[in-house]
């Protein structure tokens, strides 16, 4: 059974589509478009590739499609059919990353965008290995996870519901570790959200 806390992400996310995609385009200093790019100059040609948590087809799913053999997962039905209209290119389908599942050793690579800090940080050391199986030898997971010290917390953010939940980056660095993964580069990234700035913990993995 999904986590009830999951539910609370996917129903979110549904119900704040318009609002979360004006706050989006308001945030300022994102770096996923430097991070994408060091990424695909690893991949080879219609690389397969999954973005976890692939939101409503962003610049960087648009790119990641043209380029890979592209496959979004979210949790929210909303937040998909504005992808699937926007990025035709790409498959998607509508999961939830702390339970769905690819072939071993079927991807070429993993990119999640700030979707990390809705997951249950207990659930992370699972999911990483999970991910790390997935891959090919050689393949990479890109990611922007959560820098701040938070078991759990639940509330109103943008008018709905929400959950977060993340660990500091010397634990997320641990657990990237023992799930079999060597860093390429990782490091603590702020960025300028309306509501001020937010530091996230930026990391290219290889198996």
């Amino acid at each position: 059974m999904t986590d009830v806390r999951t539910r609370l992400v996917a129903a979110g996310y549904d119900a704040m589509a318009d609002r979360w995609e004006s706050w989006s385009n308001a945030v300022a200093d994102d770096p996923r478009e430097a991070w994408l790019e060091s990424l695909l100059m690893l991949l080879t040609p219609q690389a397969v590739v999954v973005e976890l948590g692939c939101g409503n087809g962003t610049h960087e799913t648009r790119k990641l499609a043209a380029r890979t053999q592209l496959t979004g997962v979210d949790l929210s039905r909303e937040q998909l059919r504005r992808a699937r209209e926007r990025v035709p290119a790409a498959s998607f389908v509508q999961g939830d990353l702390t339970t769905i599942e690819f072939g071993p050793g079927s991807l070429d690579a993993v990119v999640a965008f700030y979707v990390f800090n809705h997951v249950p940080r207990e659930l992370l050391a699972g999911i990483f290995g999970r991910i790390h199986s997935w891959l090919r030898p050689g393949g990479h997971f890109l990611a922007a996870l959560g820098a701040g010290d938070v078991q759990g917390w639940q509330g109103e953010w943008l008018g709905v519901p929400m959950f977060f939940s993340s660990f500091p980056p010397k634990t997320n660095t641990r657990l990237l570790g023992e799930a079999g993964f060597e860093l390429v580069r990782d490091e603590p990234v702020t960025i300028s959200e309306p509501e001020g700035p937010v530091t996230f913990h930026w990391v290219l993995a290889r198996r």
